[in-house]
């Protein structure tokens, strides 16, 4: 049984000045998880996964049959937050085919030497299929508004972090999705809501277990110690560009099994809202496959009176 839209759509951020990003719980539960041990919780939120899973793969296909629509499914988060495993899991069903993933790290010499949209823009899913950006463009109105000395690598004319800089970055952005949504890429933003507290376990359980040192970056730590700036800067970001054809969702990210449910539930209301269906074919092309059936019933009939 799918999640209730209702509990879904307390997750969608609003936008506007009214958007507070410590209004939102990393730590949320569901009201029948209440009182659960914490295996009962996995396991209610692990059957809820993998029933979106099972129906996310039927839309999936329907959605590459009909060739009408694209989707994008953009990840943000902290250090530690979930968005691969989240990933893996949530589209772990979908045919290969009909997805694509790109994870966006420090830009090359070349994405340099472009607006800062290029590199994610030519990376757009094409229709009938799911995109999915590990980290975004949204890099340009995080990580660089905290470290506003890498714009000095872009060699901007005239650039400067000031307020007006990333409100036309914001403006930006907008128009980018709303030009998107318009020819048919329904965009869908997470953000990984991970307590600075539960960041700072996971980022130890990394530095304890061997096979998961190579997780673990001293730069994590660095960008850590600067929460508060971090924090900021998402919450700007969400107001700034959560609409109603981009809208963000705040996802608890605390307890990943959760996460992995929520992120799963959404996607998949948002495929059975666009009521996907099959090509109907026209009637000259039934004609023309009801002939070619009767051809290869007569030959198989034919071999088999052969054999």
């Amino acid at each position: 049984m799918p999640i209730d839209p209702k509990v879904l759509e307390q997750f969608r951020a609003p936008g506007g000045a009214k958007f507070k990003l410590s209004d939102y719980d990393p730590a949320w539960l569901p009201l029948q998880a209440k009182g659960m041990k914490k295996a009962e919780m996995k396991e209610f939120a692990t059957e809820l996964l993998a029933e979106n899973v099972t129906d996310l793969a039927a839309l999936q296909d329907r959605l590459y049959a009909s060739h009408n629509y694209s989707v994008l499914l953009v990840f943000q988060a902290m250090d530690a937050a979930g968005k691969d495993g989240t990933i893996k899991h949530v589209m772990s069903g979908i045919n290969p085919q009909g997805c694509q993933v790109f994870s966006f790290k420090a830009p090359s010499k070349e994405e340099l030497d472009h607006d800062y949209l290029w590199r994610t823009t030519k990376s757009m899913p094409e229709r009938g299929r799911i995109g999915i950006f590990n980290r975004s463009y949204y890099e340009e109105v995080l990580v660089v508004k905290v470290n506003p000395h890498f714009l000095n690598a872009q060699n901007i004319p005239n650039a400067k972090p000031t307020k007006k800089f990333w409100n036309d970055r914001y403006e930006s952005i907008n128009d980018f999705e709303r030009h998107m949504t318009q020819n048919g890429t329904i965009v869908l933003k997470f953000y990984l809501n991970l307590s600075q507290t539960e960041q700072r376990r996971r980022f130890l359980d990394r530095i304890d277990d061997p096979a998961k040192n190579w997780k673990f970056s001293s730069a994590d730590l660095t960008e850590s110690l600067r929460w508060d700036e971090y924090m900021a800067a998402y919450q700007d970001a969400i107001r700034a560009t959560s609409t109603d054809v981009a809208p963000w969702w705040i996802i608890p990210a605390d307890r990943k099994f959760i996460a992995r449910s929520l992120v799963s539930g959404i996607v998949r209301q948002t495929l059975e809202g666009l009521n996907l269906q099959y090509p109907i074919l026209p009637e000259a092309e039934k004609a023309r496959l009801a002939d070619a059936r009767a051809q290869l019933i007569a030959l198989q009939e034919g071999a088999q009176g052969a054999s």
